[in-house]
Formats: structure tokens, sequence, C-alpha cells
């Protein structure tokens, strides 16, 4: 598949559970793909999922890489989709997103308000920001009692996919938080 087809993304912040199954989504339609992890055992874990098609770098290494330094594999320049788990994390990275490009944050409870002023510093430059909304999402150890009203536990991978969808389909939507939660949010 080459739905993403030369896309340059970045997932920050998170290299396990919705960080790599975006990631993973982004390699399977031919993104190239550049994913922090933080520790030893999340990079060779990440590696084995992603394989040689994506580049997986410690936080600290993310400008290195790229401006294509460091023997990293990813081309230079400016990447056009930015996954980041906060604000905080996507800030030191906007001078890496090209025009046009978007942002997406995928951390459980992005402030709105938060994510409508990040929309509106960038929106001179064509840069979208939206965010997921994760809630009662299936991790190691979680049993979330009670369920959401869909009646289970979501997966990172239905996450990833709205926040795909954020990034690459919802092409007039900038500011917007998008709740991924089983229903638990609603009114």
């Amino acid at each position: 598949m080459t739905k993403y087809a030369r896309k340059k993304a970045l997932v920050a912040g998170e290299a396990t559970g919705i960080g790599l199954a975006i990631a993973k989504r982004l390699v399977e339609g031919g993104a190239t793909v550049l994913l922090t992890a933080r520790t030893d055992a999340e990079r060779a874990h990440a590696v084995a999922e992603l394989g040689s098609t994506a580049r997986v770098v410690t936080p600290s290494a993310v400008a290195a890489a790229l401006a294509g330094d460091g023997g990293s594999g990813f081309p230079a320049g400016g990447v056009d989709l930015l996954f980041a788990d906060a604000i905080p994390t996507a800030r030191p990275l906007l001078p890496h997103i090209g025009d046009g490009g978007s942002i997406v944050l995928t951390a459980p409870t992005p402030c709105p308000d938060a994510v409508r002023a990040l929309a509106a510093e960038l929106v001179s430059r064509g840069i979208r920001v939206n965010a997921v909304a994760p809630g009662c999402i299936e991790s190691p150890g979680s049993d979330a009692v009670p369920l959401p009203p869909l009646g289970r536990l979501g997966a990172a991978e239905e996450v990833a996919r709205a926040a795909l969808f954020l990034a690459t389909e919802a092409t007039f939507t900038t500011g917007a938080r998008l709740p991924v939660d089983g229903g638990l949010g609603r009114p």
C-alpha cells in the first residue's frame, strides 16, 4: 500500500502503544518514518516491530536525524506529519515541520484550548494542529472497570487510525480534539 508514499513523518514522545501503532500504519502505507524511543529496550522493540523501513532514535538525536546527520538514514529536510504525545514534545520540533504539514497530539488529555492556540499560532504556515483524546485503551495490565459505553477497551490501533485520519484526510480541520474513548466522554 502506498497511501502515505512521499510523506515524511516523525512520531515523537511514545515508542510503545499508540505511537508504535501510528508508526506501523505509516510504514505500511509507504511513509518515511522517524520514531523516538527513550530507552534501549523501547528502541529494540520498535526496530523489531518496524524493521528497517523506519528509523528509531533517542529524543536527543531527532534534530541530527532530521538534518540528515549521524547516519540515521532519514532524509534531510522538514517533515510533513508530526505525531507527538503533547505540546511540550511538539513545540521544539515546530521548526522541522514543513509549511502545509500536520500535527496530531496523542496524549489522553490534550487541553482543547491549548490545541486551538497552537493551531492559531501555526495557521499562517498552513500547518494544521489537531488532537486525539484516547481513553479506556487496552495496555498491558489494564483492566478498566467499568467499561465505556461500547462495552470493551479500545486498541492502540484504533487510536492510530483516528490520528492518521486527522493528519492526512481531515484537510479542512484544525484546532479539533477527537475523543477516541468508546463513548466515555459523551454527555
